[in-house]
């Protein structure tokens, strides 16, 4: 599928923007979510869970850069990750939202919020740029 637009390989604006915060913030809780578990003899399910959905979103997103120059191309990639760190943000506000959880705890809490937050709209504009965006009535005047 050839674009008209001339920006044969590029991502758009808000595509590149978006995708390179999420990819920081995953970076970010991973870091910081590594740290937790290297400090802690005893590990709940949950940061593993939290570990496992950064790492996955760094290592899925670099190809994210790539195939998200076809419009609509990774609409279900971003609906599926944006479900995950709803998840992963429920989980961190459950666990680190009182006031002496300490700096870390809410950089972790911070950063997961941002990075679902545009994941949701990264579906948003998937959507309407990838399907809406190009649908074209049959008449013709």
């Amino acid at each position: 599928m050839a674009r008209t637009d001339g920006s044969r390989f590029s991502l758009p604006p808000f595509f590149l923007i978006s995708n390179a915060l999420i990819w920081i913030s995953a970076v970010i809780v991973m870091g910081i979510i590594s740290y937790f578990i290297s400090e802690s003899s005893y590990v709940p399910g949950r940061i593993i869970y939290e570990e496992v959905i950064s790492v996955l979103t760094v290592a899925f997103f670099l190809v994210s850069f790539v195939i998200g120059s076809y419009p609509g191309s990774i609409l279900l990639f971003n609906v599926i990750f944006s479900y995950l760190w709803l998840v992963a943000v429920v989980f961190t506000a459950e666990d680190w939202s009182y006031e002496y959880a300490g700096a870390l705890a809410h950089t972790v809490e911070a950063f997961s919020f941002i990075a679902f937050f545009f994941l949701f709209f990264n579906v948003v504009f998937d959507w309407q740029y990838g399907y809406r965006g190009h649908v074209r009535s049959t008449s013709t005047v």
